[in-house]
């Protein structure tokens, strides 16, 4: 058999669970990401669940970015024996231990004294590399192994991986890149992505690869409008969000909109028939998760873009603003939700999780859909046959829809949107100038992380994009 080679266990069949081991020879190899699949939810429920595949000679486990469909099955890694280094960036370094520590006590134990002993454990693994800087993994006679970590811009910390493999007697090196999870454009927070300069082989996700985003430049703007819009019957508008990344975007940019509206407060005196004073909005994250996420993101704000810094510079704090309230113990959740559905205060209300499918947002949803005054607006995607997608399903739509929260039926009477511009995901024509590199085309490209038909559609556009410029690429869908 020639190395390096590869082998998946997960991400091949859908957009979930990926986990893909670089073998360097037949006794040695590294695992990038280790993440849950939906279907194998179950894995958090026992710790010793099987990986499915063997970690003999695994020598290190090197993570793109700290969603669950990338970590949630380092438990079972843990329980399967592995005891070498978790590589990843300094942000997710910072992050890997609260996303894990919220997943096991969902899913193993809430005891506080084993979360404790995990916790320890787990910490003394991680290894945090800079990025864009090489790092040794493997190095001894007729073998080299270095990685290098780029900055994806899908959420702080995320990256793609480089892998430089050099064996004996060949002359030259082999690099293998991983994508990971390829942020989209005009991310408020994060800096750009940078193609790499070169790929032999590249493993490449595949999620939005049969699309084109809508231009994400003005989204704050339709943020903006659809809120002042919304709130004209003075009700709440429920966002439904994920923990990472989705939300501290969100906060970023409503604190954006609130600035600029205090600015021009003074210009114009508030009209009588104005419905809104936005210096009284509450914007309400209810989320404990979210919340350490959070401060982990501002205690991060060296690895921010330009733009973000700036605003610190200026005395702002965009994810830390006066009308944000935090929503922590369950009582205090109970009685925002119960205060809400009885008055006509307008609010903005971030809750997770973002499918609707759990977490506190299922509370405001069974207290409010049936209130027309309210709003449920989505910002990401929503699987098919959770909640969220139903609930999404009925956005225009006339008459009432009934939806299952909790083993009860409610009316969707509230108005329903979707505020597009918020993917945290690469498109196609963003997957194939990151495939093009920068000078160097890859090589070939694998494609993961995506259903078969945006599979196939970025393998063609792929084909196309090479022959253009008159070369060759082979395009491998495992």
């Amino acid at each position: 058999m020639q190395f390096p080679t590869l082998s998946h266990h997960g991400a091949t069949r859908g957009v979930t669970g990926s986990c893909h081991q670089l073998h360097l020879d037949s006794a040695t190899s590294l695992l990038i990401d280790c993440g849950l699949e939906q279907v194998r939810d179950a894995a958090l429920k026992d710790e010793t669940a099987s990986l499915g595949f063997a970690i003999d000679g695994i020598q290190a486990l090197i993570i793109t970015h700290v969603h669950l469909d990338h970590v949630g099955r380092i438990p079972a890694l843990l329980a399967a024996g592995f005891r070498g280094p978790i590589i990843c960036s300094e942000p997710s370094a910072r992050l890997l231990p609260l996303v894990l520590e919220d997943a096991y006590k969902l899913g193993v134990t809430a005891e506080p004294a084993q979360v404790e002993r995990y916790l320890e454990f787990l910490e003394k693994l991680i290894t945090p590399v800079p990025f864009d800087q090489w790092h040794t993994v493997v190095d001894r006679q007729g073998l080299e192994c270095r990685i290098r970590l780029q900055r994806a811009g899908h959420l702080l910390g995320s990256a793609y991986v480089e892998c430089d493999v050099r064996q004996a007697n060949t002359p030259d090196s082999t690099r293998v890149v991983f994508s990971g999870d390829l942020g989209a454009a005009h991310n408020p927070l994060l800096r750009p992505v940078q193609p790499p300069e070169k790929a032999d082989v590249l493993v490449l996700e595949s999620t939005y690869g049969d699309r084109l985003h809508a231009d994400r430049s003005e989204r704050q703007q339709r943020l903006e409008a659809t809120i002042d819009r919304a709130l004209a019957d003075r009700g709440t508008i429920m966002i439904p969000a994920f923990s990472l990344g989705r939300t501290q975007e969100l906060l970023y940019e409503l604190e954006d909109i609130l600035h600029r509206k205090a600015l021009l407060a003074p210009r114009r005196e508030k009209a009588s028939d104005d419905p809104l004073d936005w210096s009284q909005l509450p914007i309400i994250l209810d989320s404990p998760l979210a919340q350490r996420i959070t401060r982990a993101y501002q205690d991060l704000h060296r690895f921010w873009n330009a733009e973000a810094r700036q605003r610190l510079n200026e005395g702002r704090n965009p994810l830390s603003f006066e009308q944000l309230v935090c929503v922590d113990t369950h009582a205090k959740h109970q009685q925002v939700v119960n205060y809400l559905k009885s008055t006509g205060r307008p609010a903005i209300v971030i809750a997770g999780n973002g499918m609707c499918s759990a977490g506190r947002i299922v509370n405001y949803l069974k207290a409010m859909l049936g209130d027309p005054r309210h709003e449920v607006m989505f910002v990401g995607y929503q699987a098919k046959g959770t909640p969220g997608a139903v609930i999404q399903a009925c956005e225009g739509a006339e008459g009432f829809v009934q939806i299952d929260l909790d083993g009860g039926m409610y009316e969707v009477r509230a108005k329903v949107m979707t505020l597009e511009g918020y993917s945290a995901h690469a498109d196609q024509e963003a997957l194939v100038r990151f495939a093009r590199g920068q000078g160097r085309a890859a090589k070939e490209v694998v494609l993961v992380h995506g259903e078969r038909r945006a599979k196939g559609a970025l393998a063609e556009a792929l084909q196309r994009a090479y022959a253009a410029e008159n070369e060759h690429v082979t395009v491998a869908i495992p």
